[in-house]
């Protein structure tokens, strides 16, 4: 599933609000390193507005404003912000601001670990529990584990590409898999490739050892 309707109804959902954080941190990463897809959000975003003005209004309580004060300075006093990470060039170089605020570290300095030849892992914070974000490392023209999904899988390419049997993805794009997708990824050759990816579910590892590999799989 890796369709232009899919991208739509991401970033529809996105302007509305309504989309979680892990596919939201995808869609806002997106948006940032490509001008073509601002300009559809934009496009998006106002016909999304002319939608909500058709809505009638809810009648809301007279305390509602003082409420939501209240508990907006509660917040902000259980839990402190932490302070801004000021990451090098070359991390500000790949990865797009929106993402940039979830990690802890420059990319040099991040946690990696290996998940198989030629790939490396980092798992990116969300608060949301019913999703595992994370970023790839996938070495120059290594071929990652052939493997299906259980829910959705979002990636966005950071650096570098791949490619699968749906095509090739460079820095900026984003694919949109389910379980009708079984696929082995390639990075290209010359260039290491990064990437975001979010689930909300584990994938399952097919092929002749993806039985033997699947009970260590973990979401």
């Amino acid at each position: 599933m890796n369709t232009t309707m899919d991208h739509n109804e991401l970033m529809l959902e996105y302007a509305s609000g309504a989309l979680p954080e892990g596919p939201s941190l995808i869609v806002a990463s997106k948006l940032a390193l490509d001008e073509d897809a601002r300009s559809e959000y934009r496009n998006i975003e106002a016909i999304a507005g002319a939608l909500f003005e058709d809505l009638e209004p809810e009648a809301v309580s007279g305390d509602l404003l003082d409420a939501t004060l209240a508990r907006l300075d509660s917040d902000d006093q259980a839990v402190p912000m932490p302070a801004p990470v000021q990451h090098d060039a070359a991390t500000r170089d790949i990865i797009p601001h929106p993402l940039r605020q979830y990690l802890p570290a420059d990319l040099d300095g991040l946690s990696w670990t290996a998940r198989s030849n030629g790939l490396e892992q980092c798992e990116v914070p969300l608060a949301n529990s019913g999703y595992k974000a994370s970023l790839l490392r996938i070495k120059a023209g290594e071929k990652m584990p052939r493997h299906t999904h259980k829910g959705s899988e979002y990636t966005l390419v950071l650096k570098g590409g791949f490619s699968d049997s749906s095509g090739h993805y460079g820095r900026g794009d984003m694919a949109v898999c389910d379980g009708s997708v079984d696929h082995s990824p390639v990075a290209d050759a010359g260039e290491d490739c990064i990437c975001l990816t979010v689930l909300d579910a584990p994938i399952r590892m097919t092929g002749l050892i993806g039985r033997f590999v699947n009970p260590f799989v973990r979401f």
